[in-house]
């Protein structure tokens, strides 16, 4: 019979590689948060593409403004389990679990939120498939390759990605990476699995959260964090019950985001944009429909600020039902049989409201216009880019216009002719999958003549 989980044995301060700072001023999970908002990596995510195209006059979310959303919305959430926790989980002579649940938690899920994308390459899940495709369609590369590595290269993951800059440790680390605590890295890996482990019928190996040069930091993250091993090969783990707040995180921002700046945008009409925002707002036990009428009125001028008031209502009722679903499991001890994302077991009219907001996003955003031909584009500058920069460096010896490519890549993504060629690749897509969308089309343009580069410094 399983033992019920001991909530006490799945958190540590400690950091891959790294003894304890010994600063009192910030926690370590303060310090996680301060390392990843200071950091290249998650400034990059501002010139990265969420869903639409940077339009101008209309401000539209980017990848780094939704990270920061889902981190504050990831924060309500981790606040209120931890409460949940304290008060019903904790025994009352463990005073530092009871600290770390009421004060630390909301750090964590912030911080894992706030991390979550920034392994993304550049335009998006286009990116990824270009990624993939290349490595695909150049199948007289797979010798080079184990299973292992040659099945992360078709199904590069971001996931697994984002885990690898966070995850990197001192002081070998590379220049981009975080170092951050193990109990924030656990919260972020939402497919504790390589990518040969892959099962769709379960939900913790939909995709996949470590690369084979990761595999390694993923077993010491487990262990100190209370994470089951179900298999060692291939490697697979049971999910962090703190997944599932920074799951539930992204999932209402994803939703009532998208659908906030397609309205903006006039991609959907405003007065269909807000009647279904109406229908999730109006399954809160306490909605109030004389008061929010009252407000709409007095921003009548405004739709846009209508549109926001909608937005933070809607965020609100969802944050407490997925409280309501989280704390549910805590009480049942759901977490070791990888239950159903706490946005998936919402009550059902709240479930309903949100798909259908879902639903149309698929039909009028997701496929709009200028969505697919970013994608496109996209899709098109990585694979020119990809065409360039692995064959150069899996030349040997490699040629004059090779070496000429090979001087453009930063120092602290040069591999050593030593290294084997899965650690060669990875490095190069280090540096394709961490630019910006605006540089990565400067470069593509600059080494096909389109364009000439000028002289000055770049992103």
């Amino acid at each position: 019979m399983t033992q019920p989980m001991d909530w006490s044995k799945i958190f540590s301060p400690y950091r891959l590689g790294e003894e304890p700072s010994g600063n009192s001023l910030r926690t370590e999970y303060e310090r996680d948060y301060d390392r990843i908002i200071f950091s290249s990596s998650f400034r990059r995510l501002q010139n990265k593409t969420q869903v639409f195209p940077l339009p101008g006059h209309v401000l539209v979310h980017n990848r780094l403004t939704h990270s920061l959303e889902v981190a504050s919305v990831g924060r309500s959430l981790g606040r209120a389990a931890g409460g949940y926790i304290a008060q019903h989980c904790v025994d009352k002579n463990d005073a530092a679990t009871r600290e770390f649940y009421t004060f630390s938690l909301a750090s964590v899920i912030a911080s894992a939120c706030l991390a979550h994308d920034i392994g993304n390459p550049a335009f998006g899940h286009s990116g990824e498939k270009a990624i993939s495709r290349f490595f695909e369609h150049n199948s007289s590369l797979r010798n080079l390759f184990s299973e292992g590595q040659w099945t992360d290269l078709t199904r590069f993951e971001g996931n697994a990605n984002s885990f690898r800059i966070a995850a990197q440790r001192k002081p070998n680390r590379l220049q981009q990476g975080l170092g951050i605590t193990v109990t924030t890295l656990a919260a972020m890996i939402k497919y504790p699995c390589e990518s040969t482990a892959i099962d769709k019928d379960f939900v913790h190996r939909k995709k996949y959260n470590v690369f084979q040069s990761e595999k390694q930091l993923l077993a010491e993250v487990a262990d100190r964090t209370g994470m089951k091993c179900e298999a060692s090969r291939p490697l697979v783990y049971g999910r962090h019950p703190f997944v599932y707040l920074v799951e539930a995180a992204d999932d209402i921002c994803y939703a009532i985001m998208d659908w906030e700046d397609a309205a903006k945008l006039r991609i959907i009409p405003i007065d269909f944009a807000k009647e279904l925002l109406l229908e999730l707002i109006s399954t809160d036990p306490d909605y109030n429909s004389r008061k929010i009428t009252a407000i709409l009125n007095g921003l009548e001028n405004d739709p846009n600020e209508q549109l926001a008031y909608l937005r933070a209502k809607c965020i609100n009722v969802l944050v407490k039902h997925c409280i309501a679903v989280f704390e549910h499991y805590v009480a049942s001890d759901k977490f070791q049989t990888h239950p159903p994302s706490l946005v998936d077991n919402l009550p059902p009219a709240v479930k309903s409201a949100l798909q259908k907001i879902v639903n149309h996003s698929v039909e009028y955003i997701y496929n709009h216009d200028s969505v697919v031909k970013i994608e496109l584009a996209g899709y098109k500058i990585l694979s020119g880019l990809l065409e360039d920069f692995v064959p150069a460096v899996l030349s040997s010896p490699p040629t004059g216009m090779d070496k000429k490519l090979l001087r453009l890549i930063p120092a602290q993504f040069k591999s050593h002719p030593d290294e084997r060629p899965y650690e060669k690749v990875i490095k190069v897509l280090d540096f394709i999958s961490g630019m910006t969308d605006l540089y990565a089309l400067e470069l593509y343009r600059n080494l096909r003549g389109i364009s000439m580069p000028g002289h000055g410094l770049h992103n």
